[in-house]
C-alpha cells in the first residue's frame, strides 16, 4: 500500500498511472480538472473526527462569541464516547432546559492532528480526496462564523495560546504583516501528508459572511462609523445616543451572529474582496513554495448568495495559481438555477444534492411518494445533460452532509417528507423540531437500502462523496445530530439510552454504538472496484433496462483504453420481492459479479440473473 512518496515523484505518478490519465481522452471543450473525475471524496467535520492532541482542547473562553450567546456557568470538553442525548453533569449544572444550547456548546476536541493520524485509515478505505468543513479561526463548533480566513483555528493546532499572541501582532487586512502560526504550519503539514498519500484536499471557503468575532466586525462594533471596516458590511444605522439610533446590520439569513459582507453589482465590495483574494493565495501557494504544497481547490459555502461577477474574478485568480484546482459550489436549488454557475467561468462542479433527491425518490420514498424507473432515468439524464461537457463527471455525488440527516437516519425516517422539498424537509428531519422523528439505529433491512444507494453512488456518473462515519454505520438526524463524534475502535462508546427530551428509553429500545464492520467492508469493496475500473470514473453511460412494471433499473458503463474495452453492467431490483432479470446481449461469453465473484454464463443470447429484493449486482462483461 502506498504510504509516502516525495511530492515530485507522487504527482508524476498521479498524472501518468493512476488511471492512465495520459491515455484518457478529454474533450477540448472541457474546463474541469481531469483528476476530479476519479475522485472519491470524504467529507470531514474536523471538530468531530478525531482528537489527536489532548493539549490543545478549547477552554470556555475559546467558545465565547459562538451561539448560544449566554456564558455557561460550568463547561468542559465533552466525553467522546458518551451517549449523544445524555446531558453531562456540567450541562445539568447550567440549569437550561433547551437541548439545542447544550449541543451547540459541546466541544469534543477534534483537531488537525487527529486528521493526520487517520489519513492511513482513509487510504485503506480507498479515499483519494478530502473536503474539510471550515478550519479557519472561529469560536463555534462548525466554524462557519469565521474570525479570519488567513489563520487556522488555534485550537486545531498544538499551541493555541502562542498562536493568539502571534495573531495579535498583525494588521489583519495587510498580508505583509501576516505570520504563520503553529496551527497554520500544521495545516501545511496536513496538506503535504495528504499529497504524499495521493490524496487531494480542499478547504471550505465561507466568503459570504464572517462571525461577530471577526477582526473586521469587532472593529466596526467598537468604533462604529469611524471604523476602517465600516464599508465592508451592510450597515443600516450606527449606534448614536444623540440621534437615538442603534447598531443595525445585515446577518446571513437574518442571523446576527453571521454579519454578511456588503455587495454591489460586482459582488462583494473591494475591501473584503481583496482580503478574500489574499487569503486564497496564502492557502493555494503557501510561502511561495508552489501549488503542489497548497490546497487542491475549494468548496464554496452558500455560493448562490454571492453575485456572479465576484465568482468570475475569483476563478481567474484560483486558476492562475493552479489550473487544475477544483471549485465546487453549495447551491441547493432546482437544476435550472444551478446551471448558470457551471458554464466554465465560475465553478467546476457542485455538491450534487439534486442527485441525492432523485436517488431518495427512487430508492427510499414509500409508495405514493416514489418515482418509477422511467422517471428515475429521465431525471438522471436531465442532470447529466444540463451542464457543459465534463461537469456531470466531477459533481460531488453525496447523500448526507453536515446540512442533512445522515443516510441511515433518512432511511429509518423515509416518508416523513420529500428530501427535494429542502426547506420543509430540513426542519422535518431535525429531532428538535419533529417529535415524531425516529432517532434509533437502523436495522438490517434499512442497512440493505443504504447498500442500494452505495452501489448507485459508486458506479454512476460523478464523483462519490462520503460523509464521515456513514461507512461505519453512524446515524443521526439533521443538524446537530448529524455531527456526532466519529466511531473509532480504540474508544468505548456508551449505549444510546436517552431521547432528545431527556427521558430514558425502554430497555428494548436501547441502541448499542459500535462500528458496523460489514457495512464498512461493503463501502471499501465498491470504492476499490471504482478505483480499478476507469469505466466507472470516466466511462460512457447507457441505460440498459427500464422496467416500470417490475421496478427494475439497470445501466452500462463502458470505456476503451487502447485495445482494451471495459464494459460493466449495474442492475437494480428495486422491488420488494426476488426477481429474474433478463437482458439480451451479443458477443459475450459470460459476466462476473464483482461483489460475489460469481460467474454468470450467457444462455443463448440472453443474460438471465436472479436478484434478491431491494438488491443490486455489478457485472463485468467478459468479451
Amino acid at each position: 500500500m502506498l504510504k509516502k512518496l516525495s511530492l515530485s515523484v507522487l504527482f508524476a505518478l498521479m498524472s501518468s498511472c493512476s488511471i492512465a490519465e495520459d491515455k484518457i481522452q478529454q474533450s477540448s471543450k472541457e474546463f474541469v480538472p481531469l483528476w476530479a473525475k476519479s475522485a472519491i471524496w470524504y467529507q470531514i467535520f474536523p471538530e468531530r473526527f478525531r482528537d489527536g492532541d489532548l493539549h490543545n482542547n478549547p477552554t470556555v473562553k475559546d467558545i465565547l462569541g459562538a451561539d448560544p450567546v449566554e456564558v455557561p456557568k460550568e463547561w468542559q470538553v465533552h466525553p467522546w464516547g458518551s451517549d449523544w442525548y445524555k446531558r453531562q453533569a456540567y450541562e445539568l449544572a447550567n440549569g437550561e432546559p433547551e437541548l439545542w444550547k447544550h449541543l451547540l456548546r459541546r466541544r469534543y476536541g477534534g483537531d488537525l492532528q487527529g486528521i493526520i493520524d487517520k489519513l492511513d485509515y482513509l487510504t485503506d478505505l480507498g479515499i483519494n480526496a478530502i473536503y474539510l468543513n471550515p478550519i479557519f479561526d472561529s469560536p463555534s463548533l462548525h466554524k462557519y462564523d469565521g474570525a479570519s480566513y488567513h489563520h487556522i483555528d488555534p485550537n486545531f493546532g498544538p499551541d493555541p495560546d502562542g498562536d493568539r499572541i502571534i495573531m495579535a501582532t498583525e494588521v489583519p487586512f495587510d498580508p505583509k504583516t501576516w505570520r504563520w502560526t503553529k496551527a497554520d504550519e500544521l495545516a501545511l503539514k496536513l496538506i503535504d501528508e495528504c499529497h504524499q498519500r495521493g490524496i487531494r484536499i480542499i478547504f471550505d471557503g465561507v466568503f459570504n459572511h464572517m462571525g461577530i468575532n471577526s477582526f473586521a466586525f469587532k472593529d466596526v462594533k467598537k468604533n462604529q462609523q469611524h471604523s476602517p471596516y465600516k464599508d465592508w458590511f451592510t450597515i443600516h444605522s450606527f449606534e448614536d445616543k444623540e440621534k437615538g439610533t442603534t447598531f443595525i446590520y445585515d446577518g446571513w439569513f437574518g442571523v446576527k451572529s453571521l454579519p454578511e459582507w456588503r455587495e454591489n453589482e460586482q459582488g462583494i465590495v473591494n475591501g473584503p474582496k481583496e482580503y478574500i483574494f489574499n487569503a486564497t493565495k496564502r492557502w493555494m501557494n503557501p510561502k511561495n513554495k508552489g501549488a503542489s504544497h497548497g490546497i487542491d481547490g475549494w468548496r464554496l459555502d452558500v455560493a448562490f448568495e454571492v453575485a456572479h461577477p465576484f465568482w468570475k474574478d475569483w476563478r481567474i485568480l484560483v486558476k492562475s495559481i493552479n489550473p487544475q484546482a477544483y471549485l465546487t459550489a453549495e447551491i441547493v436549488a432546482q437544476p435550472e438555477k444551478v446551471k448558470p454557475y457551471m458554464q466554465g467561468d465560475e465553478f467546476d462542479g457542485e455538491m450534487n444534492y439534486n442527485f441525492a433527491f432523485t436517488a431518495a425518490e427512487f430508492l427510499f420514498n414509500p409508495q405514493g411518494m416514489d418515482i418509477s424507473p422511467s422517471q428515475f432515468d429521465r431525471k438522471l439524464k436531465q442532470l447529466r445533460d444540463l451542464y457543459p461537457v465534463g461537469v456531470a463527471y466531477v459533481n460531488q455525488n453525496l447523500f448526507g452532509s453536515h446540512d442533512a440527516n445522515r443516510i441511515a437516519s433518512h432511511i429509518v425516517n423515509r416518508g416523513i417528507g420529500n428530501f427535494r422539498d429542502w426547506g420543509n424537509y430540513f426542519n422535518l428531519s431535525q429531532a428538535a423540531n419533529n417529535p415524531n422523528y425516529k432517532v434509533r439505529k437502523p436495522n438490517q433491512t434499512e442497512i440493505q437500502l443504504q447498500k442500494l444507494f452505495i452501489m448507485l453512488q459508486m458506479t454512476y456518473v460523478g464523483a462519490p462523496m462520503i460523509y464521515y462515519g456513514d461507512e461505519v454505520g453512524m446515524w443521526g438526524g439533521n443538524d446537530p445530530d448529524n455531527r456526532k463524534p466519529m466511531l473509532w475502535p480504540d474508544i468505548d462508546y456508551e449505549d444510546e439510552q436517552y431521547l432528545p427530551d431527556g427521558s430514558k428509553r425502554e430497555n428494548k429500545d436501547i441502541d448499542q454504538v459500535f462500528i458496523n464492520t460489514e457495512l464498512k467492508a461493503y463501502y471499501q469493496k465498491l470504492i476499490h472496484i471504482r478505483q480499478k475500473y476507469p469505466a466507472l470514473q470516466v466511462g460512457d453511460f447507457k441505460a440498459l433496462i427500464v422496467n416500470d412494471d417490475k421496478n427494475i433499473y439497470g445501466f452500462q458503463r463502458s470505456y476503451s483504453i487502447a485495445l482494451n474495452k471495459q464494459v460493466l453492467w449495474v442492475l437494480f431490483n428495486n422491488a420488494a420481492t426476488e426477481q429474474k432479470i433478463t437482458i439480451k446481449t451479443a458477443d459475450v461469453k459470460a459476466f462476473t459479479d464483482l461483489i460475489s465473484m460469481k460467474k454468470h454464463n450467457i444462455s443463448g443470447d440472453q443474460l438471465i440473473i436472479t436478484v434478491p429484493a431491494k438488491s443490486s449486482v455489478l457485472l463485468l462483461k467478459k468479451q
